[in-house]
């Protein structure tokens, strides 16, 4: 089917983006909002969302606390899949957008690995003993990411990078919504 007058078509650009750059721009957008949408898949298959507060590693990981009964949280349990997006809120139509969407797999964390999450989900909002003490501890690790940020890569661009074992980025394609 051919495209219809006024449709809008997405264009891939061999237009490449550095590892830094994308890095920088990845790092920026996930400090500028603290909540996060997360979506999952229940073992039916039926997709679930759920907001979330979050922290961010270096290496782009992103950790936020649930109670294990929740839906998410059990359909993590069941289907480690999951895709989180991070944008700003308050952004505006017409404007300067931007945002992040993340690919990859979810787990609850234990022992070591959950105090040390824990404490860098405290150092983002404060001490927070009694609640990590009734949450559980969930770390999302991005296998690929979807950047959009309009001033850095220009207006309807969005990028998509594979994400390596250290975090880093790999340009994989840039397309173009006009």
């Amino acid at each position: 089917m051919g495209a219809m007058a006024g449709s809008v078509r997405v264009v891939r650009s061999d237009r490449r983006v550095s590892a830094r750059r994308l890095d920088r721009i990845a790092h920026r957008l996930l400090r500028a909002s603290t909540l996060c949408a997360i979506a999952t898949v229940s073992p039916t298959g039926r997709p679930h969302v759920n907001t979330a507060y979050f922290s961010s590693s270096d290496a782009l990981e992103i950790v936020w606390l649930s109670a294990p009964d929740s839906a998410h949280s059990r359909n993590v349990r069941a289907n480690a899949s999951a895709a989180i997006a991070v944008y700003d809120s308050t952004q505006t139509w017409g404007g300067a957008d931007r945002g992040i969407q993340l690919f990859g797999r979810a787990r609850e964390l234990r022992g070591r690995a959950a105090a040390d999450a824990g404490r860098r989900y405290g150092r983002r909002f404060g001490a927070m003993e009694d609640t990590l003490r009734t949450f559980r501890v969930y770390r999302f690790r991005p296998s690929r990411v979807k950047l959009f940020h309009e001033r850095e890569l220009g207006g309807g661009t969005f990028v998509i990078a594979r994400v390596l074992r250290d975090g880093g980025l790999e340009w994989l394609r840039t397309e173009r919504y006009g």
